[in-house]
């Protein structure tokens, strides 16, 4: 049914109670504000343009997906600054220095990303495709890369714990590890 021809009111007021819920227990202890997330499926819901077939299962997984979308979004803003003042610990440190941090840092994570890529391509068996399944902007399901590297969905957090394992390991021995931590013996 056309969402524009639907009777809209009656199906806001009936979605209502069940999206404020499920944003709020998706929010809880992620830093996602439940307010935005409610807009955000709601916004999801006129793209749509359609009224889904089942109202509430769609609910429910446009809710986990946006909560999905707002964390990474999180994780990768940084507040404009924030590198600088960590890196030179000034209060001036918002605006921009003449020291040239900034093509170092670049340099730096360039070099960073190749020594991942590259230690990920060389781990064993199925453990490549399932990294790069992983970090894929698509933002997979454990049922969607389940399904594109035919293995079952159970199986896909031991394989990948084994191969976070491997890589790990492996970074580790090319990567110069950070100063120990605690006390030293």
């Amino acid at each position: 049914m056309d969402l524009l021809k639907a009777d809209l009111p009656d199906l806001l007021e009936t979605l209502r109670p069940l999206l404020s819920a499920e944003a709020a227990a998706e929010t809880a202890g992620t830093g996602v504000d439940a307010d935005d997330l409610e807009q955000a499926v709601w916004v999801r819901l006129l793209e749509h343009r359609r009224i889904p077939a089942e109202p509430a299962d769609w609910l429910r997984r446009a809710v986990r997906g946006e909560a999905r979308r707002a964390r990474r979004r999180a994780r990768r803003e940084v507040p404009y600054g924030h590198r600088q003042h960590a890196a030179h610990g000034g209060p001036g440190a918002g605006t921009r220095t003449s020291t040239g941090a900034e093509p170092e840092d670049a340099l730096l994570h360039g070099e960073e990303n190749r020594a991942l890529r590259s230690a990920v391509a060389r781990l064993p068996g199925r453990c490549p495709e399932l990294m790069r399944a992983l970090l894929s902007p698509r933002d997979l399901t454990y049922r969607e890369i389940a399904g594109e590297l035919g293995i079952s969905q159970g199986s896909l957090g031991p394989v990948r714990s084994r191969c976070l394992g491997c890589l790990r390991r492996m970074l580790a021995v090319e990567v110069a590890a950070p100063a120990l931590r605690g006390m030293e013996r």
